[in-house]
């Protein structure tokens, strides 16, 4: 088997001409350099240098002959070396990225068009699924990086990172129900007054808002079920009801005056979004530079 460490003692000593600075160079003892050259002296079967007072000196039927084809030898695993390197920090292949529908258009999509122009050579291919779905994905290797409402249950394999973005879910009405804001201060028993209007069963933030009216004793029965949070917002403008969304979600038709917010007393807990990858994984560049983007500041993106 070739020990490519003695041919680069042998390399260094060639083009130094001296063992202490060939030591100096390589950080290892003279005496280690002069062992290197003799075992492979001895197992080329031919004296590699003469030693001379003045330094090494490559012999004219072994070491010079060693010497041209060490030296090419060294230089492509230099660039070989050197190309691998740069696939460690060049962004390049496919970067698989999986959140729902809502988290793509209001968390993730200024950010993807910041990775774009960026790294324009990798392919991005966008999978959109429920939160449960994507931590398959995560675990099954067919998702990079995944971003998922929490909370989500401990799994084995997942590592999860800090949240991206705090979510604050509030009632918002339209025109037809504004005079309710002339109230004041609601309380989550006054809402079930009017129609309203939720995101389907067993979605994380229909469970999250039933948690927390069971906690005060309250049980709210929705007059409509959506399963998109753009739905909701047509709806309650179009004079449907009471509608409890994320106000990072409406804040354009907040602003716009299509939609108003209630004060209802307590308000709802915190949500958020948080960022998965699989754990112990070998993560490409492609892949670290775009989880990169998330420590610059906030992230909701507007409507």
């Amino acid at each position: 088997m070739v020990n490519l460490d003695l041919y680069r003692v042998f390399y260094t000593v060639a083009r130094c001409g001296s063992l202490t600075k060939a030591a100096e160079e390589l950080y290892i003892s003279q005496p280690a350099v002069s062992q290197a050259i003799k075992q492979l002296e001895m197992q080329l079967g031919t004296p590699l240098f003469n030693r001379m007072r003045k330094g090494m000196e490559l012999t004219a039927q072994g070491g010079e002959l060693v010497y041209r084809d060490v030296e090419k030898a060294l230089k492509l695993l230099t660039g070989v070396e050197g190309r691998l390197a740069d696939l460690r920090e060049t962004a390049t292949g496919t970067l698989r990225i999986g959140a729902s529908a809502s988290i793509f258009q209001y968390i993730l999509s200024g950010k993807i068009v910041e990775y774009r122009n960026l790294y324009p050579q990798v392919k991005i291919e966008l999978i959109s699924e429920v939160s449960p779905k994507i931590v398959e994905y995560l675990k099954t290797d067919r998702c990079d990086v995944g971003f998922v409402n929490l909370p989500i249950p401990d799994e084995e394999g997942i590592q999860l990172g800090e949240p991206i973005q705090i979510l604050h879910d509030v009632f918002v009405v339209g025109k037809a129900y504004a005079h309710i804001c002339e109230r004041g201060e609601l309380s989550l028993g006054d809402i079930q007054e009017f129609p309203l209007l939720l995101m389907k069963e067993h979605t994380v933030a229909r469970t999250s808002f039933e948690n927390f009216c069971r906690s005060f004793g309250v049980k709210i029965s929705p007059s409509v079920e959506v399963d998109s949070w753009d739905f909701m917002k047509r709806l309650v403008t179009h004079g449907m009801g009471v509608g409890c969304i994320p106000r990072e979600y409406a804040l354009r038709r907040l602003a716009d005056g299509l939609l108003y917010e209630l004060n209802v007393q307590p308000t709802l807990p915190l949500r958020s979004i948080g960022m998965a990858i699989p754990k112990d994984s070998n993560m490409p560049f492609a892949t670290r530079a775009f989880i990169g983007l998330f420590g610059k500041g906030k992230v909701i993106d507007a409507e």
